[in-house]
């Protein structure tokens, strides 16, 4: 009998909604559990917006025109998709279900506005992630040096809101420390995958 693994047990995967305000580190946290656990993986959301100097399409985002969005929205494509910034987000169904069918457990890497939508339709575990505080938040927009001034208080504007909506989610973990908020995000994808009660 093979030995069970901590993650990667199961026929078919879950499907995990992970948001939090930009700058938080959701996607540190994200690329951790990608790290360590091969049966992980991460959707690519499909955007509308330009690529930043260190974006590579198809890794980071699938980047594609205004009209070919729209397009897709009515086609039905999209699981959820969001209008923020004037730019559109958007997850692909077809590509999260055939990953779920190879038993790959899929992280949606959404802001509140998707996650919201997808609540009463998808089941998923939804987690959100909470900066320590909002200076802490400020600071780390800061030091990022890829928006101006005025898009980090739109962003800052927008994280309060954000960090209102958090009580509809499952699980709430406050990034203050990197190590201990990766601990907790790992254990929160392990009980889940050996839940019985869903």
């Amino acid at each position: 009998m093979q030995k069970a693994k901590l993650l990667g047990n199961v026929e078919k995967g879950l499907v995990f909604v992970v948001s939090a305000p930009a700058g938080t580190g959701k996607t540190t946290l994200v690329e951790m559990l990608l790290a360590e656990f091969s049966c992980v993986v991460k959707s690519i959301s499909y955007t509308t917006r330009q690529p930043r100097s260190n974006e590579i399409g198809g890794v980071h985002y699938n980047f594609v025109e205004k009209q070919e969005f729209k397009d897709k929205i009515a086609f039905g494509d999209f699981l959820e998709y969001v209008k923020l910034y004037g730019q559109y987000y958007g997850t692909s169904r077809q590509w999260v279900e055939e990953q779920q069918r190879q038993g790959k457990h899929v992280v949606l890497v959404i802001d509140t506005q998707g996650a919201l939508q997808l609540m009463p339709i998808l089941k998923a575990t939804y987690v959100f992630i909470m900066p320590p505080s909002i200076d802490e938040l400020r600071n780390r927009l800061v030091k990022r040096q890829t928006e101006t001034p005025k898009v980090i208080e739109e962003r800052l504007a927008w994280a309060r809101s954000e960090i209102e909506y958090s009580r509809h989610y499952d699980y709430c973990i406050v990034n203050d420390l990197l190590q201990n908020a990766y601990e907790v995000l790992r254990s929160i994808f392990i009980a889940e995958e050996h839940r019985i009660k869903r």
